[in-house]
């Protein structure tokens, strides 16, 4: 069973995607919002601030008037009258290729994360935006698990990440590790969302796969290059978790663990809840049943996640749709079979088809194949898997008929 043939634009979907998405409208804006985040203090009206004005840049410029009437506290507008700056690690770490910043006024802000209690000011990613819209679940777990729960992290992240969905997780040691690394084997999509900075890899052991997932996925972060590190920012990284995902899945946790705060988080934002079961006699699968008794679904295959999941997938493939004004449809009927290509009608899509073949194709070569940018390709491909016209292995695209 796979996700992706349920993924169908719905008006609910529409909504999702914001109808009023706009452009940032200067090109300047990424100082800016690292400004307004060099501001400091709560984040509600500096996300006010921004949707009043449209843009970071444009909400500088409002001045000291707009920025008390958006809500800021006097110690952000004296911040900013004094020119709160970026600091230079983060400037230096954006101007690099694959580095990017979505503010919380950006069309590509990931839709599911406006909707949590207290959604982040902007996100630094490391590799693809786009696949924060992907529909996702969240694996996370015990830093020490079993060797079965390592084996039951292993088995439904390949089976989810084979299906369609994107696993997200923390990037811990354990279960969120070991979640990562099937999912990069099943040639799936996997994201990370850490608590430092994205120049300050963490734990250190994982340094390598962060770059892997980078490369192949993509590395979220609320805090700016240059943070290192600690204690209290892994509950608001666990919110991120939950909030990016369609619900979130629990291997093993002990009765007091931050996969605990991750799936009590996941339930108040109104996300499905999962948990598997364990022994009696197993310190770390006590957590899960304590979940299972306040009401968490019990799993036992990847199928009963990927079922419970496949319509709320459907509504967010649609507004992915929508934010990349893709067609509804790429073959514009309702049966694959019943055209031989995607997008007949749209000659960007038809180019990209006549590209692909059924042996797997690199970036690459799609580029020089096809002419498109980075990221047309990269928004076009993603659309096509999601529709089930090919399939993505290892970075590499191949046609699925």
């Amino acid at each position: 069973m796979t996700v992706a043939p349920f993924l169908t634009a719905t008006p609910e979907a529409d909504t999702a995607a914001g109808a009023d998405a706009r452009p940032r409208p200067d090109p300047d804006d990424d100082e800016a919002l690292l400004r307004l985040l060099a501001a400091g203090g709560a984040a509600a009206p500096r996300r006010a601030l921004l949707e009043a004005h449209g843009g970071a840049g444009a909400a500088l410029r409002a001045g000291s008037g707009a920025w008390r009437r958006a809500g800021l506290a006097p110690a952000q507008v004296r911040a900013l009258e004094g020119g709160a700056a970026a600091d230079p690690r983060a400037r230096d770490w954006l101007a690099r290729p694959g580095h990017h910043l979505l503010g919380w006024h950006d069309p590509d802000y990931p839709p599911l994360l406006r909707a949590i209690p207290s959604p982040p000011l902007a996100l630094f990613v490391a590799g693809e935006p786009a696949l924060l819209w992907h529909p996702a679940v969240a694996i996370v777990g015990s830093r020490s698990p079993s060797a079965g729960g390592r084996d039951n992290a292993r088995a439904f992240a390949h089976a989810l990440a084979g299906s369609g969905l994107a696993v997200t997780s923390g990037l811990a040691l354990g279960i969120d590790t070991t979640a990562h690394l099937a999912a990069l084997a099943a040639g799936g999509t996997t994201v990370a969302v850490v608590g430092s900075g994205l120049d300050f890899p963490y734990p250190r052991a994982n340094a390598a796969l962060q770059a892997r997932i980078a490369a192949a996925g993509a590395v979220v972060s609320e805090h700016p290059p240059g943070t290192r590190a600690l204690r209290e920012h892994f509950p608001s990284r666990n919110r991120i978790i939950a909030g990016l995902t369609l619900g979130t899945l629990v291997v093993e946790a002990a009765r007091r663990s931050g996969a605990l705060i991750t799936a009590r988080q996941a339930a108040e934002a109104g996300r499905e809840v999962f948990a598997v079961p364990g022994s009696i006699h197993n310190p770390v699968a006590r957590g899960c049943h304590r979940l299972i008794r306040e009401g968490a679904a019990l799993v036992e295959r990847a199928d009963e996640v990927i079922a419970t999941l496949a319509p709320l997938a459907s509504e967010l493939g649609g507004a992915l749709r929508r934010r990349l004004d893709a067609p509804s449809s790429l073959s514009g009927t309702p049966s694959r079979g019943a055209r031989g290509a995607p997008g007949a009608d749209d000659p960007d899509y038809n180019r990209l088809w006549q590209a692909l073949g059924h042996d797997p194709t690199g970036m690459d070569l799609l580029l020089e194949r096809t002419g498109l940018t980075t990221a047309q390709l990269s928004s076009m491909l993603l659309v096509m898997e999601l529709e089930g016209w090919i399939v993505a292995e290892h970075g590499r695209y191949s046609r699925t008929s």
